[in-house]
């Protein structure tokens, strides 16, 4: 009687989670997509350990409801403790309203969302506080939206997981976690492919319906609300199932091992699948991608990386002069985009200090990111490999160990350190750059003293400028060249800085003053590294680790994709604009080939200043992978697809530039076979490589 009360909503919920699994199961065994037959073992493992997976993949998605329920009570309401929480909540609304609270500092719509969500919860409690006699009734609508909530998402889920087996073939994998990353995006494709008002009507209306008869064998719970003896109870058979479920969902996992792959995808939960791509962040190339046989797929790779060795990218990169081990200090400067500079057009005088820097230094005009994402733009300088499908390898588990310009300088006696002004273990980047033998010097190792400014990202990049200054006189007291990586974070929502440093303030949370106080700190730096008796022994090189915005007409805008990049090394580095199409994964072999570094590559970058260069760029999302080259743009997508656009430089109106940088991308009428199979030999081979880890250091 105490189960069947007192869980109530629990075991109604579940049991309609489970009718809905059912269904959907069936659903899919029948589904066109399905082109197998299964034998009665095979049936009865889709369904049994199936359906104890859905069971239990709920129980942990229960949290929330055994949050809420565990809460209601009216003790609350009774004098002071009311007005105590009431005061609570209102103190809490004012901080955010203030403009002053941490969410303030994330910026974008967390403020606004944030503010929403506790202006709504302390509305509701002051009209279940004032008024007692209508408190019953506010609760049981309250109690019913709660229902109605968790009957759409089961619903919405079902309808997902079918029109994604619909598109794939599969359960969710890296492909859902995508379009969580791209909602916009995926909404105007969602609108524009599916009959969306006719599918939301119907799920509301049945949900609605659904609702209606589990609130009639649930609302017990709120009738008579269980006391507090009652609720540890409750809360003890929760947690205990709580931690079974947490046992046992892996271990079931583990029994999805059917040679049969379509019993495997039938098996699991689509929910608990989305959580393994979001942790592991892979996307298998050779499953959803155009291939070619391996031996021809590393045969077209030789033709662009002559003398590979062995099915892979190893190759010997041999000098004719001798080593100079100079200093480097790479800079990755954060939402950089080529048009925030002068040269590239922009007439707001935004970056002043590098607009004077580039007329001295080695200039790379047509280079290409590799991503959107600050973790692809590291992945592309560190380990110089294409932008393959899924995650960054920065944020994989197996991220260690692998060949990247910090191994290399470390084999000729270089100190090595990465250095970010926010915490490391953002994004991984603790992770993979201490996995790759990088010392780390981020926030973390501040003293108090030593932080004028900080925001939610990490310390201004003035601050940064004076630790990297300290950390590089320190390393060269040593008596050891060293190479430090610095990612900057100042140009990055919201946009704060210190006031009085230039002539946007700080509080007015503009990009543009993002962008200009980023310059007057890389002014900063420069003015102080000078005074410095290392700097003339030093090469500077200064790219961007994305642009500033990726969102365009088509799955790989060309314009939202090219960065500024620039070598500055006085009396080492001749000032000359390089105008060959390049990629980001290029930048650093060609530092590595200015110092006549003799070295076992297994880099896909190559040294572009050499003879034998082919220029191409390689650009990408999570999941559309593209090649550059021949004013042809390839693009491979999921379920075998591809297209190709030819590129036009068109000026842009209003825009005077010594480069432009507007393209205007037209299918292609013909197909251009041979880049096809290029594009696919360098994303094949590249996730090849990592998948048998032939990417590691040896």
């Amino acid at each position: 009687m105490f189960l069947s009360k007192k869980l109530a909503p629990f075991y109604n919920l579940t049991l309609f989670y489970i009718t809905i699994s059912i269904i959907l199961r069936i659903v899919l065994v029948f589904h066109p997509i399905t082109q197998s037959s299964f034998s009665g073992l095979e049936i009865a493992k889709i369904f049994s350990l199936g359906l104890i997976s859905d069971m239990l993949v709920f129980i942990v998605a229960s949290g929330f409801l055994w949050l809420y329920l565990i809460f209601i009570s009216n003790a609350k309401y009774q004098k002071p403790y009311g007005y105590i929480h009431l005061g609570l909540l209102l103190a809490l609304f004012i901080y955010i309203l203030s403009g002053k609270s941490i969410l303030s500092e994330y910026g974008g719509a967390l403020p606004t969302i944030g503010l929403a969500f506790v202006g709504i919860k302390t509305l509701l409690f002051s009209l279940l506080l004032f008024l007692p006699e209508k408190r019953d009734k506010i609760r049981y609508w309250l109690f019913a939206f709660v229902m109605f909530l968790y009957v759409v998402l089961i619903l919405q889920n079902a309808i997902s997981e079918y029109f994604f087996w619909n598109e794939f073939g599969v359960k969710y994998n890296f492909i859902a976690v995508n379009y969580l990353v791209y909602t916009n995006e995926v909404i105007g494709n969602i609108m524009e492919s599916y009959p969306v008002i006719p599918i939301f009507s119907c799920l509301f209306i049945i949900a609605g319906i659904i609702t209606y008869f589990i609130i009639k064998r649930s609302k017990i719970y709120i009738e008579k609300i269980p006391t507090v003896f009652e609720k540890i109870q409750i809360s003890f058979i929760y947690f205990l199932l709580f931690g079974l479920a947490l046992w046992s969902i892996p271990k079931l996992a583990k029994t999805e091992n059917a040679s049969n792959v379509f019993t495997n995808e039938l098996q699991a939960n689509g929910i608990y699948r989305f959580y393994l791509a979001f942790m592991n962040s892979e996307l298998d190339y050779f499953k959803f991608y155009k291939t070619l046989p391996e031996n021809e797929a590393y045969a077209l790779l030789e033709k662009q990386l002559p003398t590979i060795q062995n099915l892979s990218s190893t190759r010997m990169i041999q000098s004719d002069s001798a080593e100079i081990h100079k200093n480097v200090v790479l800079i990755t400067i954060e939402s950089y985009s080529a048009d925030f500079m002068k040269m590239y057009g922009n007439k707001d005088n935004i970056t002043p200090f590098l607009d004077d820097l580039a007329t001295k230094s080695l200039v790379f005009t047509n280079l290409y990111a590799s991503g959107n994402r600050t973790v692809r733009g590291l992945e592309a300088v560190t380990l110089c490999l294409p932008p393959t499908a899924g995650e960054s390898v920065v944020k994989r588990k197996d991220n260690k160990n692998k060949f990247s310009t910090g191994s290399i300088f470390k084999s000729k006696g270089y100190n090595v350190k990465y250095l970010y002004g926010g915490d490391a273990f953002f994004d991984n980047m603790q992770d993979f750059f201490t996995g790759n033998g990088y010392d780390i010097v981020d926030k973390k190792t501040f003293k108090p003293e030593e932080i004028t400014f900080s925001n939610i990202w990490g310390v201004c990049d003035e601050d940064m400028v004076n630790k990297a200054i300290k950390t590089m006189n320190a390393e060269a007291q040593s008596g050891k060249p060293f190479f430090n990586h610095w990612m900057t974070v100042s140009n990055h929502r919201p946009f704060t800085y210190p006031n009085g440093k230039i002539d946007i303030p700080g509080d007015a949370k503009s990009r543009s003053g993002g962008v200009k106080y980023t310059d007057y700190a890389m002014k900063k730096f420069f003015e102080m590294a000078e005074k410095q008796p290392w700097f003339k022994n030093t090469v500077f090189v200064i790219i961007a680790d994305h642009c500033a915005s990726s969102a365009g007409k088509t799955e790989l805008p060309l314009d939202k994709y090219r960065i500024p990049a620039m070598i500055y090394a006085p009396g080492f580095v001749k000032p000359q604009h390089y105008t060959q199409l390049m990629s980001q994964i290029d930048i650093m072999p060609t530092a590595l080939g200015l110092l006549n570094f003799n070295y076992q590559s297994k880099f896909f970058g190559q040294d572009v200043l050499k003879a034998d260069y082919k220029p191409r760029a390689l650009i990408a999302t999570y999941q559309d992978l593209g090649l550059i080259k021949d004013n042809v743009l390839t693009i491979l997508s999921p379920k075998q697809q591809v297209k190709q656009y030819a590129l036009t430089l068109e000026p842009k109106e209003g825009i005077e530039a010594d480069f432009q940088l507007y393209y205007n991308q037209k299918p292609l009428k013909n197909e251009r076979t041979d880049l096809v199979n290029e594009t696919i030999s360098f994303y094949q081979t590249a996730s090849d490589i990592l998948k048998k880890k032939k990417y590691q250091k040896q």
